[in-house]
């Protein structure tokens, strides 16, 4: 998924989070001490308003630990406490799937009980119609992992504009029944994507859902001013039985948007007033320094990177169409430099390959080495040289317009600076930024951006849809390179078809070698998190990724 950096995961970037046990008892490393308790209102400070409220569109770290809040599926990821937080779970479902003897056809019973914000019943018909949402050419442009596992004919737009969906069956209003383009062995973690989720029959057409809601999940919104405030209430209609994973204790949650980095970090460490029950994203680097204090100190938490900070080179432009170009970019690139600019190695470290050590099938290498991590010019003005670019020449690069990915980039502008190439910055507001760089005709040359796992109990969601020629869309696209390259999408379906998945692991790593061959884009970080949670805040687990916030609650409600 698309991670906004400052991800997430993701939002936007600055407030991508992810994960108690039944018993309310947080014992995990990492986490804000003491149990939580029902009651209080936990507040989220964030410097960008999340990227969409509507689940068919949004995918990215901070906004999927919303939608967690809000919505829910027939699996989920497991809670961030728990024993294998990355294990996918059933949710509306009474288990995980049964899947057919030759992988094609997946089913699941639905509980009773479940319920819509308004009362309805969620019966097999709204998890189909909500689930087909995601073929809408306009309203589909988030998670694609639906449209590329389930079977539906090429024409197939969605519920709104072609009916109910062909490839999923409803044969009683418990029962749901997915018949797949080619076996899938983690087809659960599919349904596990935030865009699978149910809607009543015939709403969420068009921008219905831009501003407000249909809720399924343990809150409902109740106020939502945008970029400024979102207030989340207590779903009376949602029913703790049915649900094994979120434990929804606060009464309710609010969301404060639109506050510069360094106020944040302010109002954590002041903790004044309703601070005391705040959480954000990763704080700034210049703060950390300041968090050595003793009355700061017990309250400051860390989580490792699993998500790696990219330049994606669009490769149907000139001259990033030839890899000479793209392999000398990875080659000048001063990687200790993006280090510094993003907090030094509290918070960063430079990345060589796509996929991050955290994640399962790693593999550790460096193509493009240099002695100290500064880079090599020479060898970069060499392959210029090659294709007739000694001479250097220019490019767009697309960031976000928040101060750590300006830092990033500016060192980026310094580096190729050595090689003759100007990089050129072109600004885009954050709550616009995912929409703007995945639609091909808007994305200029480059773009600096990150990418998280979708289950990082596997490499299979990290490097293949950043890559697969066969994917790009015309919006909502994740693979910025727009690479098309018959021996990837090649290799992407032999090491797809892998029933031992461990074995498969193996062949990602070396998969991700073989991409950064042809250098489609250029690794720079992998991002590490520090994280200030208010003192009277419990059940906190940060995830440098997607934070799980239906485990967090409060030690005391009544304060603040």
């Amino acid at each position: 998924m698309l991670k906004k950096l400052t991800r997430a995961p993701a939002v936007l970037v600055a407030a991508a989070l992810l994960l108690t046990a039944c018993n309310g008892q947080n014992d995990a490393g990492g986490a804000a001490g003491d149990d939580p308790v029902s009651g209080g209102t936990v507040h989220m400070l964030q410097n960008a308003d999340f990227s969409y409220l509507d689940p068919a569109r949004g995918w990215d770290g901070g906004v999927n630990a919303f939608y967690r809040l809000v919505y829910r599926g027939l699996t989920m990821q497991a809670s961030g406490d728990a024993e294998d937080p990355n294990a996918i779970v059933p949710d509306m479902a009474e288990s995980l799937g049964t899947a057919s003897e030759d992988g094609l056809t997946w089913t699941y019973t639905l509980k009773d009980g479940l319920k819509f914000d308004n009362g309805d019943p969620i019966t097999s018909a709204e998890l189909e119609f909500g689930i087909s949402r995601a073929w809408d050419p306009e309203i589909g442009i988030g998670s694609p992992w639906l449209r590329n596992t389930v079977d539906a004919p090429a024409d197939y737009a969605g519920p709104y504009q072609s009916g109910d969906h062909p490839g999923i069956e409803t044969p009683d209003e418990h029962t749901i029944v997915f018949h797949l383009i080619a076996p899938f062995p983690e087809f659960d973690s599919v349904l596990a994507q935030p865009n699978a989720v149910p809607f009543p029959v015939g709403t969420g057409a068009g921008d219905e859902f831009i501003n407000d809601i249909i809720a399924s999940g343990p809150y409902t919104l109740d106020t939502y001013t945008p970029g400024s405030l979102i207030e989340l209430v207590r779903n009376e209609h949602w029913d703790a039985a049915t649900d094994d994973v979120r434990k929804a204790y606060p009464d309710a949650w609010e969301f404060e948007i639109g506050l510069d980095g360094a106020t944040i970090d302010e109002r954590l460490m002041a903790g004044q007033g309703t601070d005391v029950n705040a959480i954000s994203g990763r704080i700034q680097p210049a703060t950390l320094a300041r968090l050595q204090s003793p009355d700061l100190a017990d309250r400051v938490l860390t989580a490792d990177a699993y998500c790696t900070t990219y330049m994606g080179m669009n490769t149907t432009k000139a001259p990033f169409d030839q890899v000479e170009v793209r392999q000398a970019m990875n080659y000048a690139i001063d990687r200790a430099s993006l280090q510094t600019a993003s907090g030094g190695n509290q918070l960063a470290d430079p990345a060589t390959t796509i996929t991050p050590p955290a994640v399962n099938g790693h593999k550790d290498f460096d193509l493009y080495p240099s002695d100290d991590g500064t880079g090599d010019p020479d060898k970069a003005l060499e392959l210029l040289a090659s294709v007739g670019l000694q001479d250097g020449f220019s490019f767009t690069l697309d960031i976000r317009s928040q101060p750590a990915m300006q830092a990033q980039a500016e060192s980026i502008q310094q580096a190729l600076a050595q090689i003759d190439v100007t990089v050129e910055l072109n600004v885009i507001d954050t709550s616009t930024y995912y929409e703007t760089i995945g639609t091909p005709s808007q994305q200029s040359d480059a773009a600096i951006t990150g990418w998280c796992p979708d289950w990082a109990s596997s490499a299979s969601t990290m490097v293949p849809p950043l890559v697969d020629g066969r994917l790009i869309t015309d919006k909502g696209n994740n693979n910025l390179a727009q690479l098309n390259d018959e021996g990837i999408n090649a290799r992407i379906d032999e090491i797809k078809a892998m029933t031992d998945l461990d074995a498969a692991n193996v062949e990602w790593g070396h998969f991700d070698e073989e991409v950064m061959a042809l250098a489609p884009m250029a690794p720079l970080l992998w991002e590490k998190g520090v994280f200030l949670p208010g003192e009277n805040v419990a059940g906190y687990i940060p995830n440098t990724s997607m934070t799980d916030l239906t485990i967090i609650g409060l030690k005391d409600p009544s304060a603040g």
